[in-house]
């Protein structure tokens, strides 16, 4: 599981939010989203029966690609998300509680920061994916000055109000990847827009990369 999340971020660390989808859309935005190379894909579990999107995305695509869930706040969060075959469990907030039950359950916890200590009390509760969250609110800067002090084999996302215009500069400060929602979906968006939006985006995080 580690190994397809890790060729994922080498590929196109993008991690595709799907706030508010619904379950008989999501399989065909998974595989417009996929399609388009982005492979990480998150439903929140504040989207409408978010348990049936995830199992109905791991029965079409987690072959292929990286499933899970955001807004897991609580252990019984967690144990729903693996249920329905979730890889992944997005935090906005740091729990241990959450990290540990995630990974005693074989899942990958990304749970939310804002301060060094919550970095380091997410590192230390075994989370090696740590999410700036709301990203926009602290700017580059804030993981420029963190990295310092952050352990060298964990991975920064910058997740909220961050897009493909301003990757570059959250790449030059040490990120290295992004949760993108209303940029690749919005509630009502059809698989053929989620599709051109994700090309879209692709292009724009190679192009920053290369920069």
């Amino acid at each position: 599981m580690n190994e397809k999340l890790e060729s994922w971020f080498a590929q196109m660390p993008v991690v595709a939010i799907l706030r508010g989808v619904r379950p008989e859309q999501v399989v065909a935005i998974g595989e417009a989203l996929y399609k388009a190379g982005i492979g990480i894909i998150e439903v929140p579990l504040n989207s409408p029966e978010p348990m049936e999107s995830i199992k109905s995305l791991a029965d079409a695509l987690g072959d292929r690609c990286v499933i899970g869930a955001g807004t897991v706040l609580t252990e019984a969060d967690a144990e729903g998300v693996a249920a329905a075959g979730g890889q992944i469990a997005v935090s906005p907030n740091t729990d241990p509680a959450v990290i540990t039950r995630s990974l005693a359950l074989g899942m990958v916890p990304m749970p939310g920061w804002a301060t060094v200590t919550e970095a380091l009390v997410a590192y230390q509760a075994g989370a090696r994916y740590l999410k700036l969250f709301p990203a926009a609110t602290y700017g580059p800067e804030h993981v420029n000055g963190a990295s310092a002090v952050l352990p060298t084999d964990c991975k920064v996302l910058a997740v909220g109000g961050v897009g493909a215009n301003s990757a570059a500069a959250w790449l030059s400060a040490g990120v290295d990847g992004f949760g993108i929602g209303s940029e690749l979906y919005k509630p009502g968006d059809s698989a053929e827009q989620v599709h051109q939006r994700a090309v879209a985006v692709v292009a724009a995080f190679k192009t920053a990369r290369e920069g």
